[in-house]
């Protein structure tokens, strides 16, 4: 037992040592960045510098690979003054009326002298309001761009860009981001710079569930109090849950237990052993980051995050049954599948993660310059068949029915004799319903 829990964490001691050296290279980064921005605020005061980027360097420092870094950049107008009108599709369906749900809407700017003219124009097809004066996100990314590559130009010729700083090869026409490399040291790090108009709202009430069930208190109000819109076309805005989810990702860190070590920890397997060639992959960073969230609600007792190993095995579980069932729900808006148009690749993901599940020792080593898990498992069927149960109920999204698989994984060490009494009788009527199989 000594031995298994010195190779987990000798394992994840070295993820832990590369931290410090990724967080230099990305404040490198967003030191070059941030001098283009103030440069670009210095020519339109509408474009704002926020320098409160902790959350961004937070996730950086996470994340085993080398992703793009999403930069919101916020925008000097009164999103409350605005008018948030739906645009759904004839395919859509009629949702409730929080702004997370809309697919598309339009912001339509209610007070004439509000110095956003050259942003404004008249959109067809809005459910409310007569298609004029709304924000054009188009209008609004060609005129940060341009700032944008004045701003390189500017600091070049004022030495306070090195060459090799920067690329704006990425910057498209047609894109909903602009994208920057820029060079933290021997590596280059890719911004998408996203305008972003932020409003007050309601915070979000989470359907069926009990609010801050796992999380700090008041940690989903504080995570949904503002709306963030970002461009979703030239036309039309969307509802982005980027920064409340890093938001609720920081309240996860408050907490007692190895969670984010836990997150490390499958992030650099799926880095090594789970993408395909050269790292890359059906999950992302972002899937994983969504699947430690959900654990973190339904395992909410300290009891369950008392070892590396048993809070890895809280995220595997998860992870396991959104690959074999093909849907990992949005947190904060399930009805979302994160999964969606990724089915030829889950199953074979789903086996590379099966295997580390039943032999973890196999993969908690590193093997540089090799990608890609390769060999078999011996798979029990029973927890095969468990996993692939079919949503019915929701009875399959609680915590007695991830106790049930905690236990097949023998790695349930709960002494809570009400959480032992649920898993105990959902796993009897589960036998009663379905045939086990042979």
């Amino acid at each position: 037992m000594e031995a298994n829990t010195s190779l987990w964490h000798s394992y994840l001691g070295v993820i832990v040592s590369r931290e410090r050296q990724r967080m230099e290279h990305f404040q490198r980064a967003e030191d070059i960045l941030l001098t283009l921005l103030e440069s670009v605020h210095a020519r339109d005061p509408r474009f704002l510098v926020d320098y409160a980027r902790n959350l961004e360097a937070f996730e950086f420092a996470l994340c085993a690979s080398e992703d793009a870094v999403t930069l919101e950049v916020p925008l000097r107008i009164d999103g409350d003054t605005l008018r948030v009108l739906a645009r759904r599709s004839r395919d859509s369906p009629e949702q409730g009326g929080h702004p997370s749900e809309l697919s598309t809407c339009c912001l339509e700017v209610c007070s004439p002298g509000a110095d956003l003219e050259d942003w404004t124009g008249g959109v067809d097809g809005m459910e409310h309001g007569g298609g004029a004066g709304c924000l054009l996100p188009g209008k609004i990314l060609q005129h940060l761009k341009e700032l944008l590559v004045s701003a390189i130009v500017r600091c070049q010729r004022l030495f306070l860009l090195q060459p090799g700083d920067i690329s704006a090869e990425n910057l498209r026409e047609d894109a909903m981001q602009l994208s920057l490399l820029i060079r933290g040291s021997w590596k280059s790090i890719r911004f998408d710079i996203v305008p972003v108009v932020r409003r007050q709202q309601e915070p979000l009430q989470l359907r069926g569930r009990q609010g801050d069930r796992g999380f700090p208190e008041g940690s989903l109000r504080r995570a949904t109090e503002e709306a963030h819109f970002v461009p979703a076309s030239p036309l039309c805005w969307r509802s982005s849950t980027h920064l409340p989810l890093l938001k609720l990702l920081r309240g996860v860190d408050s907490l007692q237990g190895p969670r984010l070590d836990s997150l490390r920890l499958l992030d650099q397997l799926r880095e090594q052993d789970w993408g395909g060639q050269a790292g890359t992959g059906t999950i992302t960073f972002q899937h994983l980051k969504m699947v430690l969230l959900w654990s973190t609600e339904l395992f909410p007792s300290p009891e369950d995050w008392q070892d590396l190993e048993g809070s890895v095995y809280r995220l595997l579980v998860i992870l396991l049954r959104c690959l074999a069932t093909q849907k990992l729900p949005h947190f904060l808006n399930p009805e979302e599948n994160l999964f969606q148009g990724a089915a030829p690749d889950l199953a074979s993901l789903y086996h590379k993660v099966e295997c580390f599940a039943w032999d973890p020792q196999r993969f908690l080593r590193f093997h540089f310059g090799l990608h890609g898990f390769r060999g078999s498992c011996q798979a029990d069927m029973e927890t095969r068949a468990l996993l692939q149960l079919p949503t019915k109920d929701g009875s399959c999204w609680d915590t007695a029915y991830f106790d049930i698989l905690l236990s097949q994984f023998q790695v349930y060490r709960i002494q809570d004799s009400a959480r032992r009494s649920a898993a105990s009788q959902l796993l009897s009527r589960i036998r009663r319903e379905i045939p086990q199989q042979s």
